[in-house]
């Protein structure tokens, strides 16, 4: 039997590697995740990088001397704003301009709020960054003078806050990690799913529509020796794009400047071995599914139809948890999908986890993984899906 399997799992390994081209694609295929967390992060990083000055265009600066003082000593650097300055900022040219009505002076000098407008557009991510510094100077600068003008008058600045509200963040930087790269799970299981995509599509309904699957079942081989030969060879690709992916997304983890965000990433190899641990049961688990999936299906297009709908199956819990987290409870490492994700997740934080959920992981995966065997293997054969008739 051990022959026989060796002997079917070399002929579709054969078979898959002489397509070079189509490999390769897949491997590129499901590099386009990492490629999208470095690009993206990488951009986000520089929008919100602490060390650029604030370049702030401001319309009236000789109303508000003390406070144009203020902000070039805080280290923004002031120009006029252009004439038509809504439209710039609409345009995406400028991301605020600070306006100085002409009483402002006159306010200010009677001792009552002197306004000022900053106008900004709210829609726009990139000037979000800029927006918020500049909000932090003018409550700065307004703290500031409504502290003087309490000691002018007497008045001890504390009591015009009677409860100061101190925040205490109990999150470690690769918890704030974790949540912010809450989109690597996501990819990783993509990736069980995009790497042995084409395979599971070939090695059934490929068969079935070149005519070659009735030959090979009358071979003496036993139905179960075959299936499992054919699901060896789809988890060998499955597998392999599962560790190029993590590889990848450890890697650029670290290359990207996330500490502009203020978070810190420690991606280890010991973490990037545990997160391929916790996904490969579920590669396991992808090729079996989308084998019975391609069984049922008649030609090579309409298996290509049905598993790209199975592949956004598996992406909605990882949604979900990047939307609204949950608390992670022992079961639910039992389930699949979730429970992948959500080791990632934790390994991500930087969680100490024990065998327990790697285990249930397992167990559940390959227990779902060999129902899917068996029904294929049952399928095999009625004479309806060997003949695409069904």
């Amino acid at each position: 039997m051990k022959a026989l399997l060796s002997a079917v799992f070399r002929k579709e390994m054969r078979d898959h590697l002489r397509d070079r081209r189509s490999v390769m694609s897949v491997l590129g295929g499901s590099l386009v995740g990492p490629v999208i967390f470095a690009v993206m992060f990488t951009v986000i990083a520089s929008w919100s990088r602490q060390d650029k000055p604030v370049e702030l265009p401001v319309v009236g600066r000789a109303h508000a001397p003390s406070l144009m003082a203020f902000l070039e000593r805080s280290g923004a650097k002031l120009v006029e704003a252009p004439a038509d300055y809504e439209a710039g900022i609409q345009a995406g040219t400028l991301d605020a301009v600070l306006v100085i009505p002409e009483d402002y002076g006159k306010e200010f000098a009677a001792g009552r709020s002197a306004k000022v407008q900053l106008v900004v557009d709210n829609s726009r991510n990139k000037a979000r960054a800029n927006v918020k510094r500049i909000q932090v100077l003018l409550s700065r600068y307004s703290g500031i003078l409504g502290m003087q003008r309490l000691l002018a008058r007497g008045v001890a600045p504390e009591l015009a806050q009677p409860v100061q509200i101190e925040e205490v963040d109990l999150a470690t930087p690769e918890r704030l990690a974790a949540s912010i790269l809450n989109m690597i799970p996501i990819f990783l299981v993509m990736a069980c799913f995009i790497g042995g995509l084409n395979v599971a599509i070939d090695t059934m309904a490929g068969e079935r529509e070149r005519g070659s699957l009735e030959p090979l079942l009358l071979n003496p081989v036993r139905r179960g020796t075959l299936v499992v030969g054919k699901w060896l060879a789809t988890t060998v690709f499955s597998c392999v794009t599962v560790v190029v992916v993590s590889v990848a997304f450890v890697f650029l983890a670290k290359r990207v400047p996330l500490q502009d965000l203020g978070v810190k990433v420690s991606l280890e190899a010991t973490t990037a071995v545990a997160m391929i641990g916790a996904m490969l049961p579920m590669a396991l688990l992808a090729s079996s599914a989308q084998m019975l999936v391609a069984t049922f299906a008649r030609s090579y297009k309409e298996a290509q139809t049905y598993l790209q709908l199975l592949m956004m199956l598996p992406t909605l819990p990882g949604m979900v948890l990047a939307l609204s987290p949950i608390q992670s409870k022992v079961w639910m490492y039992a389930v699949p999908v979730l429970g992948q994700q959500l080791l990632v997740s934790e390994l991500m934080r930087g969680e100490v986890l024990g065998a327990m959920p790697f285990v249930l992981g397992t167990v559940s995966s390959l227990a779902l993984a060999a129902v899917c065997l068996a029904l294929i293997a049952r399928l095999l054969s009625d004479e309806r899906i060997v003949f695409g008739r069904s």
